[in-house]
Parts: structure tokens; C-alpha cells; sequence
């Protein structure tokens, strides 16, 4: 008998009586970036790219821009963090970078976080977004800014209000993408950084 005949005159037990498989928990190690993480970073953020006004980019990342920006973040000691599941998948990740490049600015950050799609809703935002601040604080920086499009991300403005961001200014009509124009929203957070300075690289000073 042939498999799939088999499979067509076997009794079925009745819907009440069969094992259901229960899901697995919803679970990640939050830690810093590695190289082998930026295949899975490109392929999140090209997502938004492509699919939404959450980022004002309108053309994909290459691997070499991100391994580029990586390393330039982490030349100036700044925060990159990566959610991965316990398979190795990264399910979304959080960085800072400089307001400006400007040196005086060195303590103030405007932040980032992306989500996989199959990672949203769950908290995992949060816990990242609380992440990145306490690595923030460890790192000495003392201002968080978050840029947020007026449109499409309701969802990252609640988010950072309830963890103590306060909205600082909006400008409208600033970006253009899929035939509409957007505007941002601008989010501030007063960190509460270790006592150390920070040099023009972003490497600790004890003096």
C-alpha cells in the first residue's frame, strides 16, 4: 500500500482526542553585535525599507554599508544591540549613533530598533529599547533622541513615552516616499550616565 493511501484509510482519532503540539515560548538573549549578525540586520531593516515609512530610506543596504556602519559604532563605543533566538536567529536589533559629527554633541545619541516581523508584538521592543538605554548609561552618553515618522509608527511613540520619553518637537513635510510626504517626531530622554567623560572617539576618560 502506498503511503498516501495509508494515510487516507487509517482511523483518525476524534479533534478532542488529538495531541496538540503547544507552542514555544516566545524567547532571545539580548547581547552586543557580531559580524556573522549582519547578514540577518540587512535583511530586517531592507524589510522596512521596502515595505514602510518607518525609515525615510528608499534604497536597500548593501552587507558592506552595514559592516561599514558596525564598525564605525563601534569605534566610537556606541551601543549595538542584537535580539537572537535560542536557534540563532536575530530577531531584531537596537543601536545608538551621533546626533551630529560635530564633537560637541558626543554625549547626545538618536536611537534605532528593529524588529523581525515574526518577532513584533511579543515585548521584545521594549526589552530592547531598555536594553540600548542601559548600555547608553554604562557608556556615558547623557541624551537619547528618537526620530519617529508621523505616520506608520504610532506603535515606537507609545513605546518610547511609556519608558520616559518626551516628545520635544515635530516637523512636517520633511521626507517624500511612496508618493506621500512625512514628517517626524522628536522624543528625548535624559539618561543617567556613569561619572566618566567621553573623548571625541567615545572611549571612556578617568581625568
Amino acid at each position: 500500500m502506498l503511503e498516501e493511501e495509508y494515510d487516507k484509510t487509517r482511523r483518525r482519532l476524534p479533534a478532542h482526542l488529538r495531541r496538540v503540539e503547544s507552542e514555544r515560548p516566545f524567547a532571545y538573549e539580548i547581547r552586543p553585535v557580531r559580524a556573522s549578525d549582519i547578514p540577518d540586520i540587512r535583511e530586517i531593516y531592507n524589510h522596512y525599507v521596502t515595505n514602510s515609512v518607518v525609515t525615510f530610506d528608499e534604497k536597500k543596504w548593501t552587507l558592506a554599508q552595514w559592516r561599514e556602519k558596525v564598525a564605525h559604532l563601534q569605534k566610537l563605543d556606541m551601543p549595538f544591540l542584537v535580539a537572537e533566538s535560542p536557534t540563532g536567529q536575530i530577531l531584531g536589533y537596537a543601536l545608538v549613533q551621533p546626533m551630529s559629527a560635530k564633537s560637541a554633541f558626543r554625549y547626545s545619541v538618536e536611537n534605532s530598533i528593529y524588529l523581525g516581523h515574526a518577532a513584533t508584538g511579543k515585548g521584545l521592543g521594549r526589552a530592547l529599547l531598555e536594553a540600548l538605554i542601559a548600555a547608553s548609561e554604562q557608556a556615558g552618553i547623557h541624551q537619547m533622541v528618537a526620530v519617529i515618522s508621523d505616520k506608520g509608527a504610532e506603535g515606537s511613540i507609545a513605546l518610547h513615552e511609556r519608558l520616559g520619553f518626551v516628545e520635544v518637537g515635530r516637523m512636517g513635510r520633511v521626507g517624500f516616499k511612496f508618493g506621500r510626504w512625512l514628517g517626524t517626531v522628536y522624543l528625548q530622554k535624559q539618561l543617567k550616565p556613569i561619572k566618566k567623560k567621553r573623548s571625541l572617539f567615545g572611549r571612556a576618560r578617568t581625568d
